[in-house]
């Protein structure tokens, strides 16, 4: 069987900030948007989390 060919492989849609947009179609537009909101919700859960171990971690040693 012969090796992938990379236009074999699945597309990793990567997004960079700045970058020209005229190329892109409206939907993939909305894709990337859809993508980067995933992402944003993701850190913000992260940011959430640290917090709260931060904060439980203050709680402990203030005693």
């Amino acid at each position: 069987m012969p090796p992938f060919d990379d236009d074999d492989r699945p597309k990793k849609i990567v997004h960079e900030i700045g970058q020209d947009l005229s190329l892109i179609s409206v939907a993939e537009l909305r894709g990337r948007i859809a993508l980067l909101r995933e992402e944003i919700a993701r850190l913000e859960a992260d940011i959430a989390k640290k917090e709260n171990s931060r904060s439980a971690a203050d709680q402990v040693f203030k005693k």
